[in-house]
């Protein structure tokens, strides 16, 4: 059944779930009002149409999903859900952000009287393309759910994970624990070891006895910088996550402090010289290795050498002050 389907941001994942959406022959909406320039460029050439307000948005769509850095998803949600009570409208707002199991739960509190009734939904893989033989999957729960699981759209697989929320949250944390967990224990450990002076004498190591882990750390750490203000929140996210599953949390808070560094090189031009993700190569949700064929000496050298540099020159300034999280 064709749907009018509101998403909120066209980021990366947004701009492509939304393209997807629109193929399947739903009609997509969004609001780019105070969007950056990729943004709207991206809802544009995916043919999403701009209805100009949020508050517009919710007016008119069946479904809205909200993809958004994680740190914005409850404020957004608080927003949205007051707009949605305002006008009356019986809508589905599904929670599609890297967020803990009681982010969620607390999002979910604000639909609770309705009239809007809630989804949530956990992304895991890579932005969809048109005819991918590897579907992005939506992990899904919630009182709400099957106005997303109905979604009929060829590159995104939708798995039933029941009625309680947070279900679908806890399989992205989980999921994103361990992708995004390992890109930043491979950029810390080499940062360490180039600051202790045995960078080269690792990397010859690694790619010796570790060629599989040598080959990803020489084509992902070089990416990481243009997403890593957007990993900071969601470090903490699984921080909380693991946190409350009785597990400790603390390497996701470390790995929220590497990629507050990352995201700091990335702000101050330090990443200059670094790759930006190419479409298909995001960091974000790569396989957890590199393929078996992968040569065993990566070809990327420079640039990881050239990230490292900058990463390195946050931490040698004189009188700098410490890396924040958002914690």
């Amino acid at each position: 059944m064709t749907q009018v389907v509101g998403v909120l941001g066209t980021g990366e994942m947004g701009g492509a779930v939304g393209l997807m959406l629109r193929r399947a022959g739903h009609r997509v909406v969004t609001a780019l009002a105070d969007r950056s320039a990729p943004s709207r460029d991206r809802a544009v050439r995916a043919g999403i149409e701009d209805a100009g307000s949020l508050a517009a948005v919710l007016a008119g769509c069946d479904l809205f999903l909200s993809i958004l850095p994680p740190a914005n998803a409850l404020a957004f949600a608080r927003d949205a859900a007051a707009l949605a009570a305002a006008g009356r409208r019986e809508l589905v707002y599904a929670d599609c952000n890297a967020v803990a199991p009681a982010t969620v739960c607390e999002i979910a509190e604000l639909f609770a009287d309705g009239p809007a009734r809630f989804a949530d939904a956990g992304i895991v893989g890579p932005p969809p393309v048109a005819g991918t033989s590897s579907p992005t999957r939506f992990y899904v729960s919630g009182p709400a759910r099957d106005a997303v699981l109905g979604l009929e759209v060829p590159e995104l697989a939708m798995i039933d994970m029941g009625a309680p929320v947070g279900r679908a949250s806890a399989v992205k944390m989980c999921y994103a624990a361990m992708n995004k967990g390992v890109d930043a224990l491979y950029a810390n450990l080499l940062l360490a070891a180039r600051r202790l002076g045995v960078g080269n004498e690792l990397m010859l190591e690694l790619e010796a006895s570790q060629p599989e882990a040598a080959c990803r750390m020489t084509r992902r750490t070089p990416l990481l910088p243009a997403k890593a203000q957007r990993f900071v929140g969601e470090m903490e996210e699984i921080a909380a996550t693991f946190d409350a599953a009785g597990v400790s949390g603390d390497f996701y808070r470390g790995a929220a402090w590497l990629y507050a560094l990352l995201a700091r090189a990335a702000r101050d031009g330090g990443a200059a010289a670094m790759p930006a993700a190419a479409p298909g190569e995001e960091p974000a949700e790569a396989p957890a290795e590199a393929p078996a064929e992968a040569p065993a000496t990566p070809s990327g050298a420079p640039a990881l050498e050239a990230a490292l540099a900058a990463f390195a020159a946050i931490l040698d300034r004189p009188n700098e002050e410490p890396v924040e999280t958002g914690s």
